[in-house]
């Protein structure tokens, strides 16, 4: 069945896209990439350590002022096979507009293309977004030509203001960052998705397949994740089960899932029973 998610008028096969922090090693991250079956992968810019000026990390990178600063060692860059895998580049660690805006610029320098994952917090025991700060980076970015890509709350009329900014998506919290605890409102993310045209990505809280299923169910367009896969005990097992259940529960959306009754119905026909 070809059913592509479409970004900013690119399309993507897989409707899981996955993040790199939180792995043993950069071995497990690609096993798990891998397994997760993801086209897009995202990275936290700020969270990559660089050392003197010198050559650039990443292949044609060069900024106005002359080369890049590369790596200062082995990153989760070098988990990412970027001949199939398009990077998401995240602001995650910004607490202001102009820090995420600036991070983005380092971004689109470091040839990491322009959609990125807009990430301004605004709490940092809850790590919620900062709704203020998000909307005025979102719209000078969409003014610089990026693809923005918001995590926000799950709140519709936040998400809709986003869309009338110009964001190609929007990507509200089921539960805070890193908790696990699925969705906690599946009636917010419901409407979101009856108020806003472009793609709906449930980013942050994902704990187990099962949630990533309900996401999928609810008719968001995708899911994002990290800690639920890099997390768990197997993180690769984990991971093809995510990929499953991304595409089991989009499944059962397009499906369409029979009503709730609260009482029963016979499978079978009465009429024709033997006497």
């Amino acid at each position: 069945m070809r059913d592509p998610l479409i970004i900013g008028g690119r399309e993507f096969a897989s409707r899981l896209i996955v993040g790199t922090g939180k792995y043993k090693d950069n071995a497990e991250a690609r096993a798990a990439i891998e397994a997760s079956g993801a086209d897009i992968v995202t990275v936290a810019l700020r969270r990559i350590e660089f050392i003197e000026r010198g050559a650039s990390p990443l292949p044609a990178a060069r900024s106005a002022s002359g080369p890049l600063p590369p790596l200062a060692k082995p990153s989760v860059l070098d988990a990412i096979d970027r001949d199939k895998i398009t990077l998401l580049p995240n602001t995650a660690g910004c607490y202001t507009a102009e820090e995420a805006v600036r991070t983005c610029r380092l971004a689109r320098e470091l040839a990491m293309g322009n959609m990125v994952k807009l990430e301004v917090i605004g709490d940092q025991k809850t790590l919620f977004p900062d709704n203020e700060q998000t909307l005025a980076a979102a719209k000078l970015l969409v003014k610089e030509g990026f693809v923005v890509l918001p995590y926000t709350t799950d709140d519709p009329i936040f998400a809709k203001k986003l869309e009338d900014a110009g964001c190609a998506a929007v990507m509200p919290l089921a539960a805070p960052i890193g908790s696990g605890l699925g969705i906690r409102n599946p009636y917010n993310i419901r409407i979101i998705r009856e108020v806003v045209k472009v793609p709906v990505i449930v980013d942050a809280g994902v704990g187990t397949a099962s949630d990533a299923a309900v996401a999928m169910e609810l008719g968001c367009d995708g899911v994002l994740m990290n800690t639920g896969i890099a997390g768990a005990k197997q993180p690769v097992l984990m991971a093809e089960a995510m990929r499953q259940a991304v595409e089991a529960g989009r499944k059962a959306f397009l499906a369409g899932r029979i009503p709730r009754k609260l009482y029963a119905t016979a499978s079978s026909p009465e009429h024709g029973l033997l006497e």
